[in-house]
Parts: structure tokens; sequence; C-alpha cells
């Protein structure tokens, strides 16, 4: 059994050859859609070695095994998402919105990427340092500062909202069969549709604030 994966895996890589970065680079290419389609466990890195043109030996001169590559990938995509889907705490359907453009539609890998690490590294402790408690923590200071500006009720406990909107957000991410049900059987069976039922369910919950009212 692998053991855990800690921030010093993801940090603590040897030192590239001078002039190797491009194949770095085709390394972590491939092994996130290999971790996609796979996972962690199910990945192989002979596949990911030939998808980036270079050799298994290669890959482990640049990473220590698979969950460390699988943390480094990870940690990279969570980068980009989180530069995508910027959170407004005033405007939260709004954010609700980006989420879904982001997981629906524009990058579907993202989601499967980060569900395989929840599933297969359900058993492990983060560490402190790690970059997706870091991006939660600073969401929720995000939202504690919106309800003290009056722009956010503050009966609701942040972890909650944060809980509720990710969850609306990728609900058509997540239930893939459902869509499939939706596309024959919605009365608008589009994807601008589920949107705004998204969008609207979080303005149900969380309304915009008005801006220059908070009090």
């Amino acid at each position: 059994m692998p053991r855990p994966t800690t921030a010093a895996d993801q940090t603590a890589e040897p030192a590239a050859p001078e002039g190797a970065d491009s194949t770095r680079e085709r390394i972590v290419t491939a092994a996130r859609d290999e971790f996609a389609r796979h996972g962690i466990a199910g990945a192989r890195v002979d596949r990911i070695a030939k998808q980036a043109r270079t050799s298994k030996e290669r890959v482990y001169a640049y990473f220590r095994g698979k969950e460390a590559l699988y943390a480094h990938v990870s940690a990279r995509e969570l980068a980009l998402v989180a530069e995508a889907t910027p959170m407004d705490p005033a405007d939260l359907p709004g954010y609700a919105g980006r989420l879904f453009d982001h997981f629906t539609v524009a990058r579907p890998d993202h989601h499967r990427l980060i569900t395989w690490g929840r599933l297969e590294l359900a058993d492990t402790t983060p560490d402190h340092d790690d970059p997706i408690l870091a991006t939660i923590a600073r969401k929720l200071d995000q939202l504690r500062q919106a309800q003290q500006a009056g722009q956010l009720d503050p009966a609701w406990d942040p972890v909650d909202v944060l809980a509720l909107v990710n969850q609306l957000a990728t609900t058509w991410a997540t239930q893939t069969e459902i869509g499939a049900a939706a596309a024959e059987q919605a009365a608008d069976p589009s994807l601008a549709a589920r949107r705004a039922a998204v969008v609207a369910a979080v303005e149900r919950l969380f309304p915009r604030a008005k801006r220059g009212r908070a009090h």
C-alpha cells in the first residue's frame, strides 16, 4: 500500500537535467490526462511515459512515484481552477456560475482529477500547508468578512455556505446520469438552462449583495 503523500514529496523532487524543462512539462501534461481518466491507482507510469515521449526512468527522475506526481499535477491544476473561478463573497450566484462553466463546460477533466484524489486519498491526513486547505481557509475568511460587512447573512456558518455553493455549482459535473436524462426530458435541455438553474438556486439561498447598501 503506498504511503500518504506529504508536502515534502510535492516539492523535494530531484533536480531536472539542464535543458529538460520541455520533457518535464510533457510528463506533467500526460500525467494530468492519465490521472483524470484512470485515477491514481489505475494510472500507469508506462502510459504516461509513452504519451510524454520519454522513458519511465525519466519520469521517476523527476518524481518519486505516482502519488508524488499526482500531488504535483493536482496542486498545479487547482491553482488554475482558482484563477479561473475567483470568488466574490458578495456575489455567490456569479461564483456558482463560474464554477459551473469551468467544471461542466470548459474543464470537466479538472473535476475528475479532483474527484479521484478525494476517493483514493480519503484516508490520508493533509499537511497544514496543503494548498487545498489554504484555498479553503482563504475563502472562508472572505465569507466571514462579507458577513461582517453586511453582504451575507451572518446566520449561516461560512463552511456551510462554501460547501453548499460548491455542491450546487458542480451538480451537473457530478451527476452525469441525470444530465443524460435532462438532455431528453428537460423542458429546455440546453446547458444554459442547467446553468441558470444553478445560479437561481444559489441566489435563493445567498442573494447578491446590493452594492453600496451594506451596513
